[in-house]
């Protein structure tokens, strides 16, 4: 016994070495074929796939590799270590692949680094692993005693689910002379055993004869199994039951109901009383056919008593025996096709993903490996595979069901920074069925965007003499990018500045871009400032743009006027000066102070400037163009005096003649203060909390109207002061002429000598171009009193301190 179970072993080992072969490889299409037997332990070798696809075995390594099978249950998986295919299961080639002849297992094996798919097959052969079998132990037979001889009998085939040489070969019978056994050869192929009668029967010799039936299949070594047969013998019953047809077949769709009557068998029996009397049975009493289907012994109605599905088994076979009282039988035989019902939808499957992808992915990258499948047949298991609309991805199928989501053309982030890629699946059933899958995919982002202004240049006024870190404005820019890469920060863009860098005088706050003076500006030295921002991002390399920022600084009255000519010297008192010529210092040209001229008391018609008057009944005329200053200086001589404080100059002019088109004024009852010792102590008699007057809008002058240079700034406009060198020497000319005359008128009246002119020193500089404080900073110092252009409209009384000042000066 333990030399023959040696010899089974070896056999066994030399069976598995021999079936353990590969087919083919088909290298075009990437697939293996493998064959193994059946009932193979778990862990068994199957095949090297490592050295047959010239895999690395790095590559195979750590998840980088895996098998997949389109059913349940997974019989296959990879060794990471050597590269080998191995079982899973133990694998039963009858259950998987019955009433086929040859039984092929598919799978596929997804090499996750290089996103590819290898289909695979291993044919599972047979084993002579199952013994054919009756089902029942016992077969019981009916015959009468006046069979004749030559009578057969239908015998229950026996059943072995192997396949070829394995499968069922040959019966024999022993045990009883009366009998004999007969093997007909069916249409099919298969072998039906036949009881014959081969002897007279008496029953009263014997009632019952005991047989015994072997089947045998035709492994090494070969396996046998037995059926008891008993006979009883029975009185005289001559005609045996006989079916309608020989084969029957229906047609059913897989959906219908269960309960549901299939067909129905039917035969006859010509005898009379319970030889006569038909009774309907499987033949075959198999589990699969038990399970399914249902006759009803009286009426041969087969009924269905459990689903049917198309996708598990779409044709079954089977045979039905109907027998009379007296032990007589006949035999039909069953098919049911299943047809194919729409009821499956497409099953996708994700095999392998990317959760993220780079914008700059090129077109064509694979992100997804799709494995699609329909488990009806013809039309309805046709899949047609389809994506979204609106994404920039396309399908392309890889291998037989699997398909590809690749990318249809450049991504951009700033447009779409994820995706949610619906893949939709249809059938091509009526109607149709559908399914679907969703793949997530984050884009991620690449500096390809650069900064970009909220304008496109920026300009602000600063007023001079400002605070130093004082906030000039603030830029802005966005970057479309995210994360790092949109992070913008602010630099000035290097420059120089009256000799020095650009960075003393202005500074940018990096990550808000507010723009800070670093210095007190001066309107004097400095009009504007052009520089330039450049936002840079946190990108690698960095992305860049620059804004032009210009900064115009505005003029304040920060500078008094100046009284250039005449020169400060000992001499008499205040009063004596004649002409006078102010320079404003803040703005480097001439400023002109407010006046208001009334008649001298000393000569009828002369004139006295007094501070807090307005300007009175001289025509703009007399002030304006060349004429008009011609034409005023030929009228009038003047005195000028300043108090010490020059923001509260006052002038006093005394003219020699007077022209008819300036009315006359009433002298006030005191002269105003004059320069000096005087002018102090008028200040310090003023009230503590008495505010200087700030300049009225209304008396603006015109256009045509402006005294000085502030009114014409590029020559440009209609007023007629001088904006030339030569009309500005004639002007000078003339005032000296005038100032002169005035100084002799002066000279009879007892005042003291003076001239009034310009300083050389200033006189052939002054030009357009250079603006003096500009007109509203001209005003009349230290007076409520508004200029107008209107004579007559209003008058200005002076100030108490004035007159005040003006007794003491007189007692003086």
């Amino acid at each position: 016994m333990c030399a023959a179970r040696e010899g089974r072993c070896g056999r066994r080992q030399r069976a598995l070495l021999c079936c353990v072969l590969v087919a083919a490889w088909e290298a075009a299409r990437g697939q293996l074929r493998y064959s193994v037997p059946e009932e193979l332990p778990k862990g068994s070798f199957v095949g090297d796939v490592a050295k047959d696809l010239a895999l690395e075995l790095a590559a195979l390594g750590a998840g980088g590799a895996r098998v997949v099978s389109q059913g349940r249950t997974q019989y296959f998986a990879l060794h990471a270590s050597s590269g080998h295919l191995v079982t899973t299961e133990r694998i039963d080639r009858e259950q998987l692949c019955r009433l086929l002849e040859k039984c092929v297992l598919r799978c596929e094996l997804i090499v996750e680094g290089e996103m590819k798919v290898y289909a695979i097959e291993v044919e599972i052969t047979d084993i002579n692993d199952n013994t054919p079998s009756f089902g029942e132990g016992q077969i019981e037979l009916r015959t009468n005693e006046m069979a004749v001889i030559g009578m057969r009998y239908a015998l229950r085939r026996a059943h072995d689910p192997d396949m070829g040489t394995n499968s069922l070969q040959s019966y024999t019978l022993s045990g009883d002379e009366h009998f004999s056994l007969s093997v007909q050869a069916g249409a099919d192929g298969e072998k039906r055993p036949e009881l014959v009668l081969a002897k007279a029967l008496d029953r009263e010799e014997a009632a019952f004869h005991e047989l015994l039936l072997r089947a045998s299949d035709g492994g090494d070594p070969a396996r046998t199994g037995t059926a008891r047969i008993r006979v009883a013998v029975l009185d005289a019953n001559d005609n045996a039951p006989a079916f309608s047809q020989a084969v029957y077949t229906v047609r059913v769709p897989e959906d219908v109901p269960v309960g549901s009557t299939l067909l129905r068998v039917t035969a006859t029996d010509p005898d009379d009383g319970t030889n006569a009397d038909v009774k309907y049975l499987f033949q075959e009493v198999l589990e699969q056919i038990s399970n399914t289907f249902h006759i009803e012994p009286k009426t041969g109605a087969i009924s269905l008593v459990r689903n049917l599905d198309f996708e598990e088994a779409d044709f079954y076979e089977f045979l039905v025996q109907a027998h009379d009282g007296g032990g007589l039988s006949d035999d039909a035989k069953i098919t049911v096709s299943v047809t194919d019902v729409n009821d499956n939808a497409p099953e996708i499957s994700v095999r392998s993903a990317l959760s993220e992808i780079s914008e700059d992915a090129a077109p064509g990258t694979v992100v997804a490996l799709l494995h699609v499948q329909d488990r009806d047949s013809g039309a309805n298991g046709e899949v047609r595979c389809s994506l979204g609309e609106g994404v920039p991805f396309r399908l392309e199928r890889a291998l037989d069901d699997y398909y590809s989501v690749v990318t249809a053309r450049e991504l951009d982030r700033e447009r779409a920074s994820e995706y949610n890629v619906t893949v939709r699946a249809a059938d091509g059933g009526s109607p149709a069925l559908r399914s679907g899958a969703v793949l997530a995919l984050r884009v991620l982002d690449v500096n390809d965007n650069a900064p970009v202004f909220a304008e496109a240049r920026y300009s602000a006024r600063l007023p001079e003499n400002n605070a130093e870190g004082a906030l000039v404005l603030t830029v802005r820019a966005w970057d479309a990018d995210w994360g790092q890469n949109a992070r913008v920060r602010y630099r000035l863009r290097e420059g120089r500045l009256r000799g020095a860098p650009l960075s003393s005088y202005v500074s940018v706050q990096a990550e808000t871009g507010a723009l800070y003076a670093l210095r007190s500006f001066d309107y004097e030295e400095v009009r504007e400032v052009e520089l330039w921002v450049r936002a840079e991002d946190g990108g690698a390399p960095p992305l860049s743009s620059n804004v032009s920022v210009r900064l115009l600084i505005a003029d304040e009255n920060d500078n008094a006027p100046q009284v250039l000519y005449p020169p400060a010297a000992p001499g008499p008192g205040p009063g004596s000066g004649a002409g006078v010529g102010a320079w404003g210092s803040a703005s480097g040209a001439w400023s002109w102070a407010g006046v208001e001229l009334a008649p001298r008391s000393a000569e009828p018609g002369a004139l006295v400037a007094k501070a807090g008057a307005a300007l009175r009944g001289v025509p703009a005329s007399h002030f304006v163009g060349i004429d008009g200053v011609r034409a005023f200086l030929r009228s009038y001589s003047h005195d000028v005096s300043l108090t010490a404080d020059s923001r509260k100059s006052q002038l006093r002019c005394a003219g020699g003649s007077c022209c008819d088109t300036l009315p006359a004024r009433p002298p006030p009852d005191e002269a105003a203060p004059l320069r000096g010792e005087d002018a102090a102590a008028h200040r310090a008699a003023e009230p503590d909390g008495l505010p200087q007057a700030q300049p009225n809008p209304d008396w603006r002058f015109s256009q045509t109207q402006r005294p000085g240079t502030s009114g014409s700034q590029n020559g440009e406009e209609g007023g007629a002061w001088p904006n030339n060198q030569f009309d500005t020497e004639m002007l000078q000319a003339m005032i000296l002429a005038s100032a002169n005359e005035a100084a002799d008128v002066n000279a009879t009246l007892g005042g003291g000598t003076g001239t009034m002119g310009l300083s050389a020193r200033y006189g052939p500089q002054f030009t357009l171009q250079h603006v003096p404080d500009y007109r509203q900073n001209v005003y009349i110092p230290g007076s409520t009193a508004t200029l107008s252009n209107a004579a007559g409209k209003r008058d200005a009384k002076p100030s108490g301190g004035n007159k005040k000042k003006s007794g003491k000066k007189e007692k003086k």
